[in-house]
């Protein structure tokens, strides 16, 4: 498995760009991404009953088995609470997708060929005027090179403060196969499937059954393992396309595709906590691991409690060592387990150090545990010494930049 500098266009057939319609004040709010083959696609949606017209309408292209070609995605106005106007706003945008991309390449796509995403402020109309001439620049300017690739994932993000883009290449049938991803995220974050997107490209051929059954299995241990505030947005998604073009096939159960899951989780992984460590006003990414469980699914638990706690995250930004918080969470978190069994240590570039044994506070060196947590990536390890299943996830601190960007979202 070898990482790549390269974006989402990486994968052979791909093309990606993204521009400055006007929906937004100065940055880049509308993003395009084309395979020059008919993909087979996979997809993962908000938990949230409210649910924006864009995850709806790749819904039914997930539910009719649409052969698809790309993604038209605008940020800056989420398109959700928008009613019947827009649903047709939404289908507008894959109308006119397709439409472009047809006239400019010279294929026949339909408006079922094309999934939709969109990001930010929700209840208001979309500015389909200026939203329609992006789109129509669009296809003329999609590109393999890294320049498109950047523009697209610039093109998608909201607060977030930089971009998030991973890309990867495994070897099978002694042919190249890569993933390539990019991701927006920073505030509104807590999947169950903030507004979180996730884009993946692959150039694999395989079922889109298999592909969805991946990408679930994915999600649970990556994208889902991860809280900012405890919010699940209307519009999450992780969207998956493979379109073949490698000429590699896998199958399941087969050593090919164990090579082509493990960089699959490995690519979603570090996008996942590329979305926390760009948690809005986050000033620590925080890694939990609950480790010695008789269950994954009660680790997970603990595990969700503990990234999730509001105290446990001031705590943090206090760089305070105030392990009976951890505690605490880790008691209110649903699962059974002995808590006169666990162990909870922190750890960082500058050490290690355990608070908890057997369930009883250690005598430790404040000043020590305070240079640990001035660090801006700590992880925290809660040993149960009740089994031999465990689960990690991922967070961040809570800040007062965290309150005064939400504060003052839509001025």
């Amino acid at each position: 498995m070898e990482w790549l500098e390269k974006g989402i266009n990486a994968p052979q057939g791909f093309k990606a760009n993204g521009l400055f319609s006007g929906v937004k004040r100065k940055r880049k709010d509308l993003s395009m991404l084309l395979s020059e083959f008919p993909c087979q696609y996979a997809g993962v949606f908000t938990k949230n009953v409210v649910q924006a017209a864009p995850v709806k309408w790749n819904k039914e292209r997930l539910k009719a088995n649409d052969s698809i070609y790309g993604v038209i995605i605008n940020s800056g106005n989420a398109n959700a609470c928008t009613g019947a106007k827009g649903e047709e706003d939404c289908k507008t945008m894959a109308v006119k997708s397709a439409e472009g991309i047809s006239d400019y390449f010279n294929i026949d796509i339909q408006a079922e060929n094309m999934l939709v995403a969109s990001t930010g402020v929700i209840g208001v109309n979309l500015n389909m005027a200026k939203i329609e001439a992006g789109i129509a620049r669009l296809p003329e300017t999609l590109t393999k090179e890294s320049v498109g690739a950047d523009s697209a994932a610039e093109g998608i993000m909201t607060t977030d403060t930089f971009t998030k883009v991973k890309s990867v290449k495994v070897v099978i049938e002694g042919k190249d196969v890569v993933i390539s991803g990019m991701a927006k995220g920073s505030g509104m974050i807590h999947p169950n499937m903030g507004t979180m997107l996730s884009f993946i490209t692959t150039d694999v051929n395989i079922t889109s059954e298999l592909l969805q059954k991946l990408l679930k299995s994915t999600v649970d241990e990556t994208y889902n393992m991860i809280s900012v505030d405890g919010d699940t947005s209307t519009n999450d998604m992780v969207l998956v396309l493979a379109n073949g073009a490698s000429g590699v096939n896998v199958e399941e159960e087969t050593e090919e595709f164990k090579v082509f899951e493990t960089a699959f989780q490995a690519l979603n992984e570090e996008l996942a906590k590329l979305i926390v460590k760009d948690g809005e006003g986050a000033t620590k990414f925080i890694e939990v691991k609950v480790e010695g469980m008789p269950s994954s699914i009660e680790a997970k638990k603990m595990v969700h409690a503990v990234i999730t706690s509001n105290l446990v995250k001031t705590a943090f930004f206090g760089e305070d060592a105030n392990w009976g918080r951890i505690l605490c969470a880790l008691g209110y978190s649903g699962a059974i387990f002995n808590p006169e069994l666990v162990d909870v240590t922190y750890l960082s570039e500058s050490g290690s150090i355990n608070l908890l044994k057997a369930g009883m506070p250690v005598d430790f060196d404040e000043e020590y545990a305070l240079d640990i947590l001035k660090e801006k990536e700590i992880k925290v390890l809660v040993s149960c010494h009740q089994g031999d299943q465990d689960a990690k996830g991922w967070g961040c601190d809570f800040s007062y930049d965290y309150v005064k960007i939400n504060g003052e979202y839509r001025t």
